[in-house]
């Protein structure tokens, strides 16, 4: 018999496989990589699939537990099952108490939406007694640093508190999850649910997820109680999710006078700011959980918990309980069952350590994951230009010369040290006349060569910095000070005035990657605009994903395309001996897909590489182009290798009047870098207003790319012209390419192979990324048409998903003519 994973809709036959493998997955723990093209319900396949272990789990280990309890050897059968009751009716009791408090939250919701008359419910919210401006600027003493002891072990002790349960019981709830053993008081806010953490790009896509999410009723995690009444009541019983949404201060904050500060990183400087001990308590924040609010703080986690919300949500209920969403959702983060957040949260340890986060036994989905390995190298890489350097040496001297008689002991050392460390680096970047080029490599030894630099400890001038805030004083100190006595340049002030975020912090971020060059990472600079930048790039994100991996139980990567998927293999994952993946059909039949490639026209083989790229090869591609499109009807979408390419693409075409010949077919729209949204708006609205359809001229890798619904006649055939490599060339990629071949080698792999295999699997996502945005639910149609002789080659059609490469035989033929000539009657099928 099928497993019934609780589907809101009798899934189909590829859903149900999907729902299987991961499912899985899960039980067998691991990593799996699962690619589940768009349209075929990958979000409600990858909540039923992995809701359903869950509770599934929950049952099962509750009752193993239960069994496993300790009892005498010379105890009566009698009195043993007895003792094991007792304790299974205790936890009973705990999980029923809890389910209570979030029944009468969902009570009191529901009968204010039914009496309309939510103002009646709401709790007064408390007066904002902040002022509009920052304390005022003739009182210095704000900026002075606090006393610094460089030595503080900073360890909280511990409660001590003797647990309120019984000693089997609190082992039986340990075994289950439901108590973290290294709390010592054992409360409702030491439940630590076995729960699946679900992770997407954007708040957005998460929203989407959650509306999913409501759809899906679940069984109850726990097994019927002893009593036969019990059990007759619990047969078939559901019981609500608890959810819980995590998101940034930025979603979350709704202290209107922080949140209009609009910068992410704004906001996040000006919350820590009014929870310094230093600021007056008229001016810090006035909705911060407190031992004052306590009952707040509780009665926030269980209207969180009580129902399925997005992030917005969340928002509106920390707004009108009067208390931060952001900091009282923490608490809601250990009885929930699932938690929905974004990639920063889940994938920076810091951010996953300041959250209380822990993955230990737990389940990890990563949503979206064709972009993992670039999200984790931007998160941790980071730069630093020579304007800011030069604005924090300013402002430190600035501040040195006010301030100097009140620096004590470490105060004045650690203060001094960075005054070095930043003259060390301007020092550097002084030294790269007009000679160096325009961007080259560095070993981070280059960097630290200035004066007494070598006797600094990188390790405790960070830890200073994050613990003196010495940047947000400086900045607020240099702020009073008129532009005209400060020293600092123009340039400088005006990098100053643009950004939020303090100078220092920039130079504090850089330094962490000084502290211990990592292996997997590399320093480089780069000239633009007469200023010079310093960056460093993480080459290899493995490390940094390693110990989520260690921790979870399973950790599942989903997306609509995720082929290539030997990439994650030996990028992401090449310590693992195994992966289990899985590739997905679509929903459509083969009839509905025609998939070609255009090899040659008459004049010879079309291959569109960057050295090819001539007003010749741009002129064939527009009579390509003009031999497709009085075939297509409904949307032609044409994706160029790069702006750049499109932008030559414009220029040719119009003089040589191949635009305006394509005009005569359809109306022609070009994608820009700065207005993609309007561009895609006009076309949509020319589909919509005729038969003749439209084309759009855009790129891969752009925005129009990714994340764009090309279905039904917004996108009837979709062509993509050359394969849009990176730019090898560059400083990085040259480093990239080196890192990975010296890590082949050293596994025995020939020279140059794994660097090729890394290059072409970055191309084919990008170009899976965009053709895969045509079809998007069972009745949709389209076409894919691949403008270039390599796209007949079996290691680049190898690269395509398993649904594009049904349709795409290999015998088929790739002339310009055939290829219009098999549109043509693809799409007359279709009339």
């Amino acid at each position: 018999m099928a497993k019934d994973f609780h589907h809101p809709y009798e899934p189909y036959d590829i859903q149900r496989k999907l729902m299987e493998a991961i499912y899985a997955c899960i039980e067998d723990g691991g990593v799996g990589i699962f690619e589940s093209p768009t349209g075929t319900g990958k979000s409600l396949s990858l909540i039923c699939s992995s809701l359903t272990w869950l509770r599934e789990h929950k049952r099962r280990t509750f009752d193993e537990a239960v069994a496993a309890i300790d009892v005498e050897d010379d105890e009566p059968d009698w009195m043993a099952q007895h003792a094991k009751d007792a304790r299974r009716r205790e936890m009973f009791q705990i999980r029923e108490d809890f389910e209570a408090r979030l029944q009468v939250v969902r009570e009191r919701e529901n009968r204010a939406r039914e009496r309309h008359a939510n103002d009646e419910l709401q709790h007064k919210r408390r007066k904002l007694a902040m002022d509009e401006d920052r304390p005022s600027s003739q009182d210095d003493e704000q900026y002075v640093l606090d006393e610094y002891e460089s030595d503080d072990e900073r360890t909280k002790p511990g409660l001590g508190t003797q647990s309120e349960y019984s000693t089997e019981t609190t082992k039986l709830m340990e075994r289950l999850g439901m108590i973290q053993t290294k709390k010592p008081e054992n409360t409702d806010d030491d439940i630590d649910e076995l729960k699946v953490f679900f992770c997407s790009r954007t708040h957005s896509q998460l929203s989407q997820f959650v509306g999913e999410l409501q759809r899906v009723n679940l069984p109850t995690g726990m097994p019927p109680e002893p009593s036969e009444t019990a059990r007759c009541d619990t047969v078939g019983a559901t019981e609500p999710l608890k959810h819980l949404s995590l998101g940034s201060r930025k979603n979350l904050c709704i202290n209107h006078k922080v949140t209009k500060l609009g910068n992410q990183a704004a906001i996040n400087e000006r919350c820590i700011e009014l929870q310094q001990s230093s600021t007056p308590a008229e001016h810090k924040c006035p909705f911060l959980p407190n031992k004052d609010n306590e009952d707040l703080v509780l009665d926030f986690r269980d209207h969180a918990l009580s129902k399925i919300r997005d992030i917005e949500d969340l928002a509106s209920v920390g707004a009108r309980l009067g208390i931060c969403p952001y900091y009282a959702s923490r608490p809601a983060i250990g009885p929930a069952e699932m938690v929905t957040l974004p990639y920063p949260l889940l994938l920076q340890k810091s951010a996953r350590d300041a959250l209380g986060i822990s993955l230990k036994g737990h389940v990890v989905v990563i949503d979206e994951a064709h972009n993992l390995m670039n999200a984790i190298e931007g998160i941790y890489s980071t730069q630093i230009s020579e304007t800011q350097l030069k604005l924090a040496r300013a402002s430190l001297i600035m501040y040195l010369q006010k301030f100097r008689n009140r620096l004590k002991g470490s105060n004045r050392v650690y203060v001094t040290q960075v005054v070095r460390i930043v003259d060390s680096l301007l020092l550097f970047t002084s030294s790269l006349g007009a000679a160096a080029g325009p961007s080259g490599t560095l070993e981070p030894s280059q960097l630290l060569t200035g004066k007494a630099v070598d006797q600094v400890n990188l390790s405790k001038l960070v830890r200073y910095l994050n613990d003196s805030k010495l940047a947000r004083k400086v900045e607020g100190y240099a702020s009073t000070v008129p532009a005209a006595q400060n020293g600092v340049g123009e340039t400088a002030r005006t990098a100053r005035t643009t950004s939020e975020v303090p100078t220092l912090t920039h130079v504090q971020n850089f330094l962490v990657t000084l502290m211990n060059p990592s292996a997997e990472g590399r320093f480089f600079w780069s000239k633009e605009d007469k200023t010079t930048t310093v960056q460093y790039m993480l080459l290899d994100p493995s490390e940094h994903f390693r110990d989520i991996v260690q921790d979870a139980r399973a950790v599942i990567l989903a997306g609509g395309t995720m082929s290539p998927m030997d990439d994650y293999r030996q990028q992401l994952f090449p310590y693992l001996p195994s992966l289990k993946t899985f590739s997905c059909g679509h929903l459509i039949p083969t009839s509905s897909l025609l998939v070609r490639s255009i090899a040659a026209d008459r004049e010879g083989a079309l291959e569109f590489s960057y050295k090819s790229r001539n007003t010749s090869g741009i002129i064939r591609i527009g009579k390509a182009l003009l031999a497709i499109a009085p075939n297509v009807r409904g949307g032609l979408v044409v994706f160029m290798p790069s702006y750049s390419f499109l932008e030559q693409v414009a220029e040719c075409w119009r003089s040589q009047s191949i635009a305006a010949d394509l005009q005569k077919h359809k109306p022609v729209f070009w994608d820009s870098r700065a207005g993609s949204e309007a561009t895609f708006k006009t076309y949509a609205e020319a589909i919509a207003a005729g038969r003749k359809g439209a084309i759009l001229l855009s790129v891969i890798g752009g925005k129009l790319s990714e994340g764009i619904n090309f279905s039904d006649d917004l996108g009837r055939c979709v062509v993509v012209v050359g394969l849009p490599f990176p730019n090898l060339q560059t400083p990085e990629w040259r480093a990239k390419m080196q890192y990975i071949d010296d890590k082949a080698l050293a596994r025995g792999e020939p020279k140059g192979k794994a660097s090729r295999e890394h290059a072409e699997n970055v191309c084919m996502r990008s170009v899976n990324q965009a053709v895969g945005r045509v079809i998007r639910h069972k009745g949709d149609w389209a076409s894919i048409i691949l403008m270039d002789a390599r796209y007949t080659q079996q290691r680049i059609r190898a690269k395509l998903p398993g649904w594009i490469k049904e349709s795409f035989p290999s015998d088929s033929a790739s002339g310009v003519d055939d290829v219009a000539r098999d549109v043509r009657h693809f799409f007359q099928g279709k009339s």
